[in-house]
């Protein structure tokens, strides 16, 4: 006896897959500073900078994302694209500029995950904003509700 086929298939369609993240897919809106450039124009990069630590300027650079300007957030290991004209020899300065108004802002998505998931001590906005609030100085693993580590661990 031979087997017969199934008269029915089961339709599979792939998921979609997201190539690239942005700030603004993570956080669903675009912020004010990127779009304006009068906001982060008077940033002051050598007061932002974590101990004076020239070396970290000079790593942050004007990039592209999806054909639109942008700086990388590697705390939220993203894009924020920049909405705005860039004068022409200021590209890297206004890069750096809109990185340090996102992550004082609290707007960096690694930053938002920072009270639950840091597990040692750290300023929740980092270096960038004086006396902002320590996190990580009570973290515990997380537990999943009805889960019961299972009997011998």
């Amino acid at each position: 006896m031979t087997e017969q086929p199934h008269s029915h298939a089961l339709a599979y369609t792939e998921p979609e897959k997201i190539v690239s993240i942005d700030s603004e897919f993570l956080s669903g809106k675009r912020y004010p500073y990127q779009e304006d450039m009068s906001l982060v124009e008077d940033v002051d990069l050598m007061a932002a900078t974590p101990g004076q630590d020239l070396n970290w300027l000079e790593d942050i650079h004007l990039l592209e994302e999806d054909g639109i300007p942008a700086v990388f957030d590697r705390y939220s290991n993203c894009f924020v694209k920049i909405h705005f004209p860039i004068p022409e020899g200021r590209e890297d300065e206004m890069a750096r500029k809109v990185l340090i108004t996102h992550l004082r802002s609290g707007n960096s998505y690694g930053i938002q995950l920072k009270e639950i998931h840091c597990k040692f001590p750290q300023p929740e906005l980092g270096p960038w904003v004086e006396g902002s609030q320590t996190v990580g100085a009570d973290w515990a693993p997380a537990v999943l509700e009805g889960w019961e580590k299972p009997a011998g661990h």
